[in-house]
């Protein structure tokens, strides 16, 4: 049996939503730009009513990126569709690779929290980052909620396993290195961190793409179980997924997608 069809939706270009050009002097982000960004965030005259205001903070975070500098958010249009996913599917544990400077974790771990969700995690390669993440988040009065982790993709799932604080996330967000999202979602269905009833939800499906990850979340159960042969790092072919995809604008203006897989399954 072939995998199911795979549903498309589409959402309008908000123009008042799109930040200045990612790319500065062939740059795209680590430049001194996220650093300044905090600086100009803690120099702002209304920073005491940014204070325990996560939508506060995010509306700041994007007066920087529409008039300093751009940033590699997830951005307000694409962020609104995964507040909307939170709000219907009510994740108690959300695991986020690709943290960057908080964006996402602050507008999801708050949209969690609302939707009485438990913790969020965030895991960022750049230590840098992280430290500007965790700022940010505190300043949004999210600091018992949304936990940073420093690492890569895999060893933050990792680490967050082996300490017990994930045995299985009830969403995944993937918004980090592109090609390591398929390794690391099998390394997450190795250690039953996805698992049925688990929703993931993987950014840049256009911008730059991913063909190897909608290969393997797309795939049947028997087409993986193919595929996963021989494979250095094995997932759980077994896993049984629902996709969808919705096509969204960067805050860049680009048209992106996002790809929505619910894992409803086990197949014997």
């Amino acid at each position: 049996m072939g995998p199911a069809p795979v549903s498309v939706e589409h959402t309008t270009l908000n123009p008042d939503a799109v930040y200045l050009s990612w790319e500065v002097d062939g740059k795209f982000f680590g430049d001194g730009r996220e650093v300044a960004l905090l600086e100009y965030i803690y120099a702002r005259p209304d920073l005491e009513q940014l204070r325990g205001d996560p939508e506060k903070v995010l509306q700041a975070i994007d007066d920087f990126a529409r008039s300093v500098r751009g940033l590699i958010n997830v951005g307000l249009m694409k962020g609104a569709i995964v507040c909307d996913i939170i709000t219907k599917h009510k994740p108690a544990v959300v695991l986020e690779l690709g943290g960057y400077i908080g964006y996402s974790a602050i507008m999801f771990g708050n949209a969690m929290k609302k939707a009485g969700g438990k913790q969020y995690y965030s895991v960022e390669k750049s230590p840098l980052f992280a430290a500007v993440s965790t700022s940010l988040i505190d300043l949004a009065g999210l600091r018992d909620t949304v936990r940073v982790v420093v690492g890569t993709g895999a060893e933050g799932t990792q680490r967050l396993y082996d300490e017990g604080l994930i045995s299985q996330a009830d969403m995944v967000f993937f918004d980090h290195h592109k090609p390591a999202y398929t390794d690391d979602l099998k390394l997450c269905e190795r250690l039953g961190v996805v698992g049925p009833g688990t929703l993931i939800v993987a950014d840049n499906m256009v911008v730059p793409g991913n063909p190897r990850y909608l290969e393997w979340v797309r795939s049947s159960v028997e087409k993986k179980r193919e595929m996963d042969k021989g494979a250095e790092g094995k997932g759980n072919p077994n896993l049984q997924y629902r996709n969808r995809s919705i096509s969204s604008w960067e805050p860049s203006g680009q048209e992106d997608a996002m790809e929505i897989t619910e894992c409803y399954g086990i197949e014997a």
